[in-house]
């Protein structure tokens, strides 16, 4: 009976993170090819990609990109609408492009001692503007979540960590089982 219990453990830890991962895909793939209500499945998906594609080469010309330039400060000016399309374009900026956030990891000393830490990537320098000197924000995303804290902390409890940032920010993510 124990051997049975442990083929069935064995069994749940391979299968539960495929058929997730699987089920996960089939969703956005179906989703996707709802909106364009196309009857061979994938060809919303690839349509979607091709549409990305396209807005990325067509946007790298110059003029394109003044038109760019143009509805993202119509859009940072409505009223309610700003605050969700800034924060979505701040968000998506923060992990792509030339201005990544999650670029410098660090570790920040919880205790007097330095005993207890915790991982994060410092995202502002500078806090000032806030009335608070000699502090940095440092943001420690959550493990098997989209969310994260943000903490206000002295610059003399972040010790910077030379890792590359994918590398932690799996660490983190994952709830430190994932690495290298």
């Amino acid at each position: 009976m124990k051997k049975i219990s442990q083929y069935f453990l064995q069994g749940l830890l391979v299968l539960v993170p495929v058929v997730v991962t699987g089920y996960v895909i089939y969703v956005i793939f179906s989703k996707i090819d709802g909106i364009f209500r196309f009857d061979i499945p994938g060809v919303g998906f690839l349509a979607t990609i091709g549409l990305i594609l396209a807005m990325g080469f067509v946007t790298s010309n110059l003029l394109a990109s003044k038109v760019v330039l143009l509805v993202d400060r119509i859009l940072a000016r409505l009223p309610l609408v700003a605050m969700l399309y800034t924060s979505i374009r701040d968000l998506v900026h923060a992990f792509v492009g030339d201005k990544k956030s999650f670029n410098r990891p660090v570790q920040v000393a919880i205790d007097a001692d330095n005993k207890i830490r915790v991982l994060g990537f410092i995202t502002r320098e500078d806090l000032s503007g806030l009335g608070i000197a000699d502090s940095v924000a440092v943001y420690l995303p959550q493990a098997y979540n989209f969310a994260g804290n943000l903490l206000i902390v002295d610059r003399s409890r972040v010790s910077p960590l030379p890792a590359n940032p994918g590398e932690v920010m799996k660490l983190i993510v994952s709830g430190g089982v994932a690495a290298k």
